[in-house]
């Protein structure tokens, strides 16, 4: 699942960077969430396979501060890139005339930055049920499977949901493939 997550979001942020006619605020959307993606699964994942390959929960303080101080930041990151996604459709659709004016490569920029520091609270309800819970009132099994989807499945599926499914990606992909095929 770590790397369809990671293949999958490369893959739109390669089709996005290299194919002109993707240069629109959607797609330069879009490749930020798969970028952002990517982070915020090599938060955790990386640390979870060496759990279950060890047998050991084990991590230090200064560890599971680190980890989650970057789970965190990715995760808002995440939330707020699909929050900015939604205020952009809505440009598209609303007010379609006024599109190119209103989503200037400039505030696409100034979105994205401000997303670096904007917090979206309705992430947070699942991480602090999972880990403030008192553990008299914790299932285990259903805590590490409620873990694993918002840090796996999640960003895993994001591409496919997102653009996978485009007709204007699965053209830039084709394209960039048969490029790198005649080369080879």
């Amino acid at each position: 699942m770590y790397l369809i997550t990671v293949l999958g979001n490369l893959l739109i942020i390669l089709a996005v960077s290299t194919d002109a006619h993707l240069h629109t605020p959607m797609y330069f959307f879009l490749a930020n969430l798969s970028f952002v993606d990517i982070c915020l699964t090599s938060t955790t994942v990386p640390k979870m396979l060496q759990n279950i390959q060890t047998q050991s929960k084990a991590i230090t303080y200064e560890g599971c501060i680190t980890q989650m101080y970057f789970f965190l930041l990715f995760a808002v990151l995440d939330d707020f890139i699909l929050t900015v996604m939604a205020y952009d459709r809505y440009v598209a659709i609303c007010h379609p005339l006024h599109y190119t004016v209103l989503m200037n490569p400039r505030l696409c920029v100034l979105l994205v930055l401000v997303s670096w520091v904007i917090i979206v609270a309705l992430f947070y309800c699942t991480c602090i049920g999972v880990y403030l819970s008192t553990a008299g009132t914790q299932n285990s099994h259903s805590t590490a499977i409620a873990s694993v989807i918002y840090t796996v499945v999640t960003p895993m599926l994001n591409p496919f949901i997102y653009s996978l499914r485009n007709k204007d990606i699965k053209m830039a992909l084709k394209i960039l493939f048969e490029r790198e095929t005649t080369k080879v």
